[in-house]
């Protein structure tokens, strides 16, 4: 699995789903939701083309933060601090970054971002399930994504986010699942921070 495969998942995961033009029907659901969202934990599954799958924690809290906590044994690890998104290997001691607001990233983390001229509903055959695909013409290297959510009145805005599929630029397949999502809990700044990677150094 290669290291942009993997930063797919965060990069991607929100491009359809914060509208700030006024929307309606399903795609307002989904904008209540996310608006509702303050933060969220939810365990994942990700599987890509060649049916590899890894699992670990998603950790959300807006504005700005997100994690991805990989199994132990894999040392990569996703972090957006507030203003950066940060790709760290530390297998090798690297690390990537990008700016949150020029990643379709910003969009779940910061609701006032318009991402209206992205997004479409798919049409489902089960109406407990609500799909939105969401590409960009003008930036095709952000590939396409389509977030699954459940109706649940239980849930923030009446949906639960269920996962998503992400296709690459190149038409590789990444797919996501989550479970036990909790919503609206404290989430400690500590998890947005990180370890320098270095040559044989340990994940934070």
């Amino acid at each position: 699995m290669t290291a942009r495969s993997l930063f797919l998942l965060p990069l991607l995961l929100a491009a359809p789903v914060a509208l700030a033009a006024p929307a309606s029907g399903d795609l307002a659901l989904v904008q209540a939701h996310l608006r509702a969202v303050e933060s969220m934990t939810a365990d994942f599954s990700q599987t890509d083309r060649n049916g590899k799958t890894l699992t670990g924690v998603l950790t959300l809290k807006k504005p700005g933060k997100i994690r991805f906590q990989y199994q132990k044994g894999v040392p990569i690890l996703i972090v957006g601090d507030g203003k950066s998104l940060w790709f760290l290997d530390y297998s090798v001691g690297q690390k990537q970054r990008w700016p949150i607001g020029n990643s379709p990233l910003g969009v779940l983390l910061d609701p006032g971002k318009d991402a209206t001229r992205f997004a479409k509903v798919v049409p489902s055959f089960d109406p407990r399930i609500l799909s939105v695909e969401a590409a960009d013409s003008k930036h095709p290297e952000y590939g396409r994504i389509t977030l699954v959510f459940a109706r649940n009145e239980g849930a923030p805005g009446g949906l639960m986010m269920q996962g998503w599929v992400a296709l690459d630029a190149q038409n590789n397949r990444t797919t996501v699942r989550l479970s036990n999502q909790v919503f609206n809990r404290p989430v400690g700044e500590q998890m947005f921070r990180f370890n320098e990677p270095r040559p044989n150094s340990h994940r934070n």
